[in-house]
């Protein structure tokens, strides 16, 4: 019934051959009775282009990488995108999230002219959302009455409190971009345009749970809140994850495993893995006892998930990936935002759709090995479920018997797990 060639991968994939058949076939355009094709694409429609030069970007230093030569997208290339994105799957609301760099470098007509292509494309009985993740400084009043008419959701990045803001968030001229991200929060408020923040934790931020949180709660005014972890390699900007010898690996534990060491296997800026959990855990106290029901936090959202049984909301805690591609301004896809690095494209627009790309063998091998990999000590963790070895790129350490692929966050996350869901079950019973 299968081919060796199915049988084969299957087996090296952990999968059965009819899952696997069924996959390919919907990049073939063969869709199997109550299969739904669905993919999300970070799109990149200015490359790494941008007026602020956070030091800990992880995608500033694409422009040399990926030797990007124009730095917006082509007007016939965005159609065909649009067009082929849209095709590509099944789903009934189909969202689109523009990134960057800095995206509102584009101008609105830019977007304006996206908006069009949407309706142009968009069949009956569909709809299409639109995120925009922004620096929030070059918002005015033409681009808020825009986001508003449109229903764009805003993801507004902000690290805090000014002092802890400004200390890895300055301008290309060295200055404080605080101020100018606040007069964007205020634009966001007086259009009315639903807006989260996104708040990069890093190694000074992190020391300081409450002043952040309370800062995005009460003056910024957010009501969803996403915390990312800062984690990043020495020579993040040009070896891509996966690809760090086994030998450069730190050992769990090791001062090599902690940032500011002179030979740690991160950044300066990168959090410290017990600081990740105990900020976690001090925002967690102060949110479960005065703002449960009223602001959602990402992390907070979906372990509650996770525990009622339900699927992750955020891949980095489900056990597989790859369906969160990103497309960069020339055209071509990546596996995923933080894999845009020549080892992992996977195609080009105009010469495969989407769906082939994304339903494709090279694909499915990248986002089943988030779990295949795994080594022993996660596989025996009681938070398995909830963490499933977090998001691959921060798999740079070993375990102590010697293993590789544990996540630099591990030690933060079991403290983060261990103090919570405790509290997270006694609230799903009660």
């Amino acid at each position: 019934m299968y081919s060796a060639d199915t049988l084969h991968h299957a087996k090296r994939l952990n999968i059965s051959p009819e899952a696997l058949q069924t996959y390919l076939d919907a990049g073939q355009g063969k869709i199997g009775h109550g299969v739904s094709r669905y993919m999300h694409a970070t799109i990149k429609t200015v490359g790494s282009a941008c007026n602020l030069d956070c030091n800990y970007c992880y995608y500033l230093s694409k422009e040399g990488l990926l030797e990007q030569k124009n730095q917006r997208i082509g007007d016939a290339l965005l159609e065909t995108f649009v067009a082929d994105y849209i095709a590509s799957q099944d789903v009934e609301e189909i969202v689109f999230t523009w990134h960057g760099g800095e995206p509102t470098l584009l101008g609105v007509e830019f977007f304006r002219r996206i908006v069009a292509l949407q309706k142009k494309h968009t069949p009956a009985g569909r709809r299409i959302s639109n995120d925009l993740q922004t620096n929030g400084t070059l918002l005015d009043d033409e681009w808020g009455e825009f986001l508003a008419q449109n229903q764009f959701l805003v993801g507004l990045s902000i690290d805090g409190p000014r002092e802890l803001h400004d200390l890895y968030r300055p301008t290309k001229a060295g200055k404080s971009s605080f101020d100018a991200v606040c007069r964007g929060v205020q634009i966001l408020k007086k259009h009315r345009v639903s807006f989260s923040t996104l708040t990069v934790i890093n190694r000074k931020n992190a020391l300081q749970p409450l002043e952040v949180y309370r800062f995005l709660r009460d003056e910024v005014g957010s009501s969803y809140m996403q915390f990312i972890p800062c984690v990043e390699p020495k020579q993040f900007e040009n070896v891509a994850p996966g690809h760090i010898e086994a030998g450069r690996l730190a050992e769990q534990g090791s001062p090599r495993s902690k940032p500011g060491h002179p030979l740690s296997i991160v950044t300066d800026w990168s959090v410290e893995s017990g600081d990740w959990g105990r900020f976690l855990s001090a925002v967690f106290d102060e949110w479960i006892s005065k703002d449960l029901n009223r602001i959602k936090i990402n992390l907070f959202e979906t372990t509650i998930a996770q525990l009622q049984g339900k699927p992750a909301l955020l891949c980095t805690s489900s056990p597989f990936c790859g369906k969160n591609v990103a497309l960069e301004q020339d055209g071509r896809v990546y596996s995923c935002d933080h894999y845009v690095y020549p080892e992992y494209e996977i195609g080009k627009i105009g010469e495969r759709s989407l769906s082939e790309m994304v339903f494709s063998l090279r694909q499915l091998e990248f986002g089943l090995d988030k779990f295949n990999s795994l080594p022993g000590e996660c596989r025996k963790c009681p938070h398995l479920k909830l963490c499933y070895g977090e998001c691959p790129r921060t798999r740079l350490l070993k375990t102590r018997p010697g293993e590789g692929n544990l996540s630099y966050l591990c030690e933060g996350w079991k403290g983060f797990y261990d103090h919570a869901v405790p509290v997270m079950q006694r609230l799903r019973a009660a």
